[in-house]
């Protein structure tokens, strides 16, 4: 089959029997018909008939090694530093198309999917590990052009070090059965972004000490007994100039309800085995790509954020202050950083165990902190250069109605007509003081875990032994040997 296009794509979530429950209610009709739902999947459409464009196929795709369809290109499993720039090619294309908008464009989890299968030889004679289930999987996401959603996270009923649940009924999602035909899961997970409009649902588990919880499968959304719970909509509504980025980019996110659910045995990577899952994403390539992936993403947002600022500035006129400039300095010292940082990790790319080229994990690291850290800043600094001029905003409607003439006269920029000065700072406002705009900040807070987590992972395993030489020898510090001698 290969590549679809977006109206294919649309048919095919809308053809599904997922069950999704919004404000208290199941969802009866087809999502793309839906106001929550619509604007991203139109989003997604795009993306895909980018894809299937005969300008476009030799940017977005590749030969199939199955069948020499095309393919996306965010399936390749890159061999050379071709391959790796082609794949960041096509992952700059969709992030530009969507303004880094979309956390979870389709490339995110083709790019997860293909890590996995790329290292799944990682897991070959281990106890209860499939990775043939994880390559085949992969074969059929690729050749089907198929969508994911991903849950990693337990529900936060108690998040000391030291809770173990004894519940006789799950919270977290757990293994509760062992059938001829599969596992049984019950309980829940969170936090499944663009959840019940895709066509399958990764599941890693999170375990402790309860091998219960050791699992790691797929699933299709549709499957019986999976629940997905919505949260409230930040979907504005449907006017591009009152809601500019959430009538497009509004990903719902979902708590996954597994209520006694069939796990098809070819459909499980492995059970019952705390070492594989504590250990496989980490001895896997699957950081490595992710990164990547995510670091192009953050760029062209970046990018976006920098032109919107620089909007605001010339629409009144602001650029002649240090603080503004000082403050626009942030951004662009940001931006030039992470695109450094991508560079480094592409130049430094090594093959990995299992001959695939990866990406350096380090400088993708690096990025992934600075970016948790800079884009609560981005956010601040868009709403203080707009200042009050974020919060008196007029809705279309108002540009069209008998008070036209007092909008056009008060609310002019000085480069800017009225209308075109109030899409700018809806724009700003959308971005960081909306529904919508307060979610992207706390999604790229902790869009790769906990930063504090993050931050501490990088300092343990950043090698530090050379640096302490060199002030040894500079001091001519004994070593423990000889001082003890």
């Amino acid at each position: 089959m290969g590549v679809i296009s977006g109206k294919a794509l649309i048919e095919r979530i809308d053809r599904m029997n997922t069950e999704i429950w919004l404000d208290g209610s199941k969802l009866v009709e087809k999502p793309s018909n839906h106001p929550a739902f619509k604007g991203i999947l139109q989003a997604k459409a795009a993306l895909y008939d980018m894809q299937t464009n005969p300008n476009r196929l030799k940017d977005m795709t590749f030969p199939s090694p199955l069948t020499g369809n095309p393919v996306g290109l965010s399936y390749l499993q890159p061999k050379t530093m071709e391959d790796l720039r082609k794949r960041r090619t096509m992952m700059e294309a969709w992030a530009k198309a969507t303004y880094g908008m979309m956390g979870r464009s389709p490339d995110y989890l083709n790019t997860v999917i293909m890590s996995l299968a790329s290292s799944a030889g990682l897991l070959a004679g281990e106890e209860n590990c499939f990775p043939e289930n994880i390559k085949n999987l992969f074969e059929e996401a690729r050749e089907k052009d198929l969508t994911f959603t991903h849950t990693f996270i337990t529900p936060q009923v108690n998040r000391s070090q030291v809770f173990l649940e004894d519940s006789t009924e799950p919270i977290s999602a757990k293994v509760v059965a062992r059938t001829k035909d599969g596992l049984i899961i019950k309980g829940a997970r969170l936090l499944a972004t663009q959840g019940g409009i895709t066509d399958e649902v990764l599941v890693f588990g999170a375990p402790k000490f309860d091998k219960n919880e050791a699992f790691a499968f797929s699933i299709a959304s549709d499957t019986p007994g999976l629940k997905f719970i919505c949260r409230e909509s930040f979907a504005g509504g449907d006017s591009l100039v009152d809601y500019p980025l959430s009538a497009r980019y509004e990903e719902m996110d979902c708590i996954l309800v597994f209520d006694n659910v069939l796990v098809p045995w070819n459909r499980v990577f492995y059970y019952d085995n705390l070492k594989a899952a504590n250990d496989f994403l980490n001895r896997s390539s699957f950081h490595h790509y992710a990164l990547h992936q995510v670091l192009i993403r953050q760029i062209k947002k970046t990018e976006f954020i920098l032109g919107i600022a620089e909007s605001i500035i010339d629409t009144i006129d602001i650029r002649e202050y240090s603080h503004i400039q000082e403050k626009m300095a942030e951004i662009i010292i940001a931006l030039e950083t992470m695109k450094a940082l991508l560079e480094k990790s592409e130049h430094d790319a090594q093959p990995d165990q299992c001959g695939h080229l990866v990406p350096n994990i380090l400088p993708l690291q690096v990025a992934s902190n600075i970016f948790s850290k800079s884009y609560p800043r981005f956010s601040e600094i868009i709403q203080l250069i707009g200042a009050s001029g974020l919060v008196t905003l007029p809705q279309e409607k108002s540009f069209h109605s008998a008070i036209r003439n007092d909008l056009l006269q008060y609310m002019q920029g000085a480069s800017k007509k009225a209308e075109d000065r109030n899409k700018i700072f809806r724009l700003g406002w959308d971005l960081t003081m909306s529904a919508f705009g307060t979610r992207q900040t706390q999604y790229e807070r902790f869009f790769f875990g906990d930063p504090i987590r993050s931050a501490t992972s990088l300092y343990k395993h950043y090698s530090l032994q050379q640096h302490v030489q060199q002030v040894s020898e500079f001091l001519n510090l004994q070593q423990p040997d000889e001082h003890s001698s």
